[in-house]
């Protein structure tokens, strides 16, 4: 429910930015081409007035109180001038119509309607609509005789607007339903690492509650008893100390490898671990020589191969630590009499290491989350064989930080291959 929120959110201000560019957007473009109409409406308007109407034929004329239009001899034509129907009423000091210029066939109605809507109006430039059409008109005085009125049909342009108006409705909401489903796939992703990191988080603060529960209880435990019998000597409680002492040393053990993963994620973000080319393979050896002796004690098969002579760039004392960890866990986890192979090998620019064992083995879809803090694929067994499920999510920190990567392959019931890639140059 959170986070659902939290994504709808998301979503609504995406939405909101959006639109809101969108109509600011729109908004510019129409006011610019509403300008450069309006630019062009006037220009033509001025200059048809200029040559008293439009002319694209034999001019017609209707004489004042007539209401037939006849036709004067021919005029010449401009080029250029048949693109916009116009015409120009001539009128006296009283705006009665004297003189009609028209270059189309018109009723005289039409004119003397279109003259009243100037009258009514009082302005001496502007716009009007007659019979579904809009004409642009404009009124200059002539000293002495009267008034000239030009009329210029600006119906193709209107629609322009009007269409241009439509339009950016129409993209804008077709964009805005693309949009939101796109945005909502995206917001969906971009939660879904923060949605992750929150679910291990609570994950890791109830698995690492648990792992204490249960030593503090024992903890306890032993507490009570020592209390209970103040009068016996240490010797006598010595089974109860050392219960204590065990406890307290698992949860040091837990405490410090908690610590050490909060380090390492501190050091891949700070890059305050200090690399350097160092001898892998003398340095894997030390370490096998180390759990040598515990592999043969628990009676397993154990075989090594590593090729003489190989570097790693990156912390020494790191690098044996991830090969312990991937030992001690194919010491935890073989079948008894099982075998355990350790092979490290160049491969390119990388020094590869696996680390196999028989035993159960791992299902696959427990192959990813093998690496996750706290994770055991078989939790019941888990105090029997020591640990809490920390080591192999030390290890993956370890070997991303030195930019390399860590796998598993397994086969249940047969063997389990834990791989390792550690660059071998900077």
């Amino acid at each position: 429910m959170m986070f659902r929120k939290l994504r709808n959110r998301f979503l609504a201000l995406i939405m909101i930015t959006i639109t809101v560019l969108m109509l600011i957007t729109f908004t510019a473009i129409y006011v610019i081409t509403h300008q450069n109409v309006q630019a062009g409406i006037n220009m033509e308007l001025h200059r048809a007035a200029e040559f008293g109407g439009r002319i694209s034929g034999p001019p017609k004329v209707v004489m004042g109180g007539e209401d037939r239009i006849k036709t004067p001899p021919p005029v010449e034509a401009r080029p250029g001038d048949d693109r916009t129907a116009s015409f120009t009423i001539l009128t006296d000091s009283e705006m009665n119509i004297e003189r009609i210029i028209s270059f189309f066939d018109g009723e005289a109605a039409f004119f003397t309607s279109v003259l009243e809507m100037v009258q009514s109006s009082g302005k001496e430039e502007g716009r009007l609509t007659f019979e579904g059409e809009c004409w642009a008109y404009v009124v200059q005085e002539i000293p002495g005789i009267g008034y000239k009125l030009t009329f210029l049909d600006v119906t193709a342009q209107q629609n322009i607007l009007t269409n241009l108006i439509y339009t950016f409705v129409g993209t804008a909401f077709v964009m805005l339903i693309v949009i939101f489903f796109i945005s909502r796939y995206f917001a969906n992703r971009s939660i879904a690492p923060v949605q992750e990191a929150f679910l291990k988080q609570k994950q890791f603060i109830a698995d690492a509650s648990h792992e204490l529960k249960t030593p503090l209880t024992v903890i306890r435990t032993n507490v009570d008893v020592l209390m209970a019998n103040e009068q016996e000597t240490i010797q006598s409680q010595a089974k109860w100390m050392n219960n204590i002492l065990t406890e307290t040393e698992r949860m040091s053990r837990l405490t410090n490898d908690l610590l050490y993963l909060t380090q390492m994620e501190e050091a891949r973000e700070q890059e305050s671990v200090i690399h350097s080319t160092f001898q892998a393979s003398e340095a894997a050896e030390n370490v096998i020589l180390t759990m040598e002796a515990l592999i043969f004690e628990k009676q397993f098969d154990f075989a090594y191969d590593i090729q003489p002579d190989l570097t790693v760039y990156g912390n020494r004392e790191q690098f044996q630590q991830v090969i312990m960890i991937l030992l001690d866990n194919a010491v935890k986890y073989t079948n008894p009499r099982g075998e355990i192979r350790f092979q490290m090998r160049q491969q390119h620019h990388e020094v590869v290491i696996s680390v196999t064992n028989t035993g159960e083995g791992i299902a696959q879809d427990q192959l990813t989350r093998i690496f996750d803090r706290f994770y055991r694929t078989d939790p019941s067994r888990t105090r029997a064989r020591g640990g809490y499920g920390l080591g192999l999510a030390i290890a993956k920190a370890i070997v991303e930080r030195h930019r390399g990567k860590i796998y598993a392959r397994s086969e249940p019931g047969l063997e389990t291959v834990f791989y390792v890639h550690f660059p071998s140059q900077p």
